[in-house]
């Protein structure tokens, strides 16, 4: 058996010609989304699948083998249910509310413009149709939707810098009267700018200036008086 604990997201970085020579696993939604499991490629070897788990298998991505050949994923053909609007009652709206009331009873759901697809179930089935939708039964591939915080490199990250810089040079006194522009301070405003503060303006943040070296006499242990010959008290 060959193991596969590797992969690549729709073979992201590699070569195309290598893509198309890979091996290929057909596999159903029930199965790739599963992180361990076994297959037999299109060569017909034996595989064990062993990726991180929360990971997802979708059509397209590429398997790596712990020899280094490349096995992509296909989405087999399953049996799911295709919704779409009837074309005498309903409207393409309809879809966006099937899609609202199937995402309340959390069933996996692949979108799709002008159709969705959802594993058979005859309830939801039932419940759709009598909402003017027209479902049928086919044998096609099945993609649902991941959801918003999807591991396994599926999530599609929009990264926005939305960083506003509003630097204002000038500023105008509050509350103009509608429709009249605002006072902007500036050369010929009329204004007197001067400041009179009563203090000196010295330049800000000066570096502080290093003094003389101060000597400090450190007074050293003082030794007990004794008394004897040549002390200089009078015994």
């Amino acid at each position: 058996m060959l193991t596969i604990n590797k992969l690549i997201p729709q073979g992201r970085g590699l070569a195309s010609v290598l893509i198309k020579r890979a091996a290929t696993v057909a596999l159903d939604w029930d199965v790739r989304q599963k992180s361990r499991f076994d297959a037999t490629d299109s060569q017909g070897r034996a595989l064990g699948i062993f990726l991180p788990r929360g990971t997802v298998v979708r059509g397209g991505d590429i398997l790596v083998a712990e020899d280094g050949s490349l096995i992509q994923a296909v989405a087999a053909p399953q049996a799911v249910l295709v919704i779409t609007p009837c074309t005498e009652h309903g409207s393409a709206f309809d879809l966006t509310r099937a899609a609202y009331h199937l995402g309340n009873r959390h069933v996996q759901i692949e979108l799709k413009p002008d159709h969705l697809k959802i594993e058979p179930d005859h309830v939801l089935a039932d419940m759709l149709r009598a909402m003017h939708l027209t479902v049928t039964e086919q044998t096609v591939a099945f993609e649902p939707e991941g959801g918003a915080y999807a591991a396994g490199g599926h999530s599609h990250g929009h990264g926005h810098g939305h960083a506003h810089d509003h630097g204002h040079e000038s500023h105008a006194h509050s509350n103009p009267a509608h429709g009249e522009p605002g006072h902007v301070h500036g050369p010929g405003c009329g204004h007197d700018h001067s400041h009179d503060h009563g203090h000196s303006h010295a330049p800000a943040a000066q570096a502080v200036s290093r003094g003389k070296p101060i000597g400090i006499a450190i007074k050293g242990e003082t030794k007990p008086h004794v008394h004897g010959p040549g002390c200089g008290h009078d015994h």
